[in-house]
């Protein structure tokens, strides 16, 4: 019970230790203290931790697609380098589209960086698993950055089956 993982909606009071955790979880984009203090508050229910023994160790945020309520964009996933490779980042996917709040979607995109391998493992892992049709095209290139930034690639998913995430509540 002790190593048990949970996953919840972030609150206000996760700010800091998903800071540190973004930080330290390489090769992500560390983005304002502020930032993630706006996501735990203003988008906490399109967002999810997972926690051992009161210890955040994964944070995924995303948002729905204010221009098409039927596109769910994944900000970031990070997962705490201790338990990398153990299925937090599968399991805050899952617990997340299983949630009332983004159910409705149909879609989902995210970027992902060309370096970024867990990345592209954990989202190729997620669609193959699900059942979902994957399209990948260039997002931003890194002229579109001031500093020197990789290439972002869009990743959009879709469930062959249905318009929902029905599959998830069957993992």
């Amino acid at each position: 019970m002790a190593n048990q993982i949970t996953f919840r909606h972030p609150n206000k009071n996760d700010t800091r230790e998903i800071f540190v955790l973004i930080k330290n979880s390489k090769p992500l984009d560390l983005n304002s203290e502020y930032l993630y203090l706006l996501q735990t508050t203003y988008f906490s229910n399109t967002c999810m931790v997972a926690e051992r023994k009161n210890k955040i160790i994964g944070f995924v945020s995303g948002f729905i697609d204010p221009k098409d309520k039927d596109i769910f964009f994944i900000w970031q996933v990070a997962v705490d380098n201790s338990v990398r490779g153990c299925g937090v980042g599968f399991g805050m996917l899952k617990a997340l589209f299983a949630s009332k709040n983004i159910v409705h979607t149909k879609c989902i995109h995210t970027t992902i960086s060309p370096s970024n391998i867990s990345s592209q493992k954990l989202f190729e892992k997620f669609a193959n698993e699900l059942n979902f049709d994957k399209e990948i095209s260039i997002f931003a290139t890194k002229d579109d950055f001031k500093e020197a930034h990789e290439d972002e690639l869009l990743y959009k998913f879709k469930p062959i089956k249905g318009g929902n995430y029905e599959n998830i509540r069957n993992l």
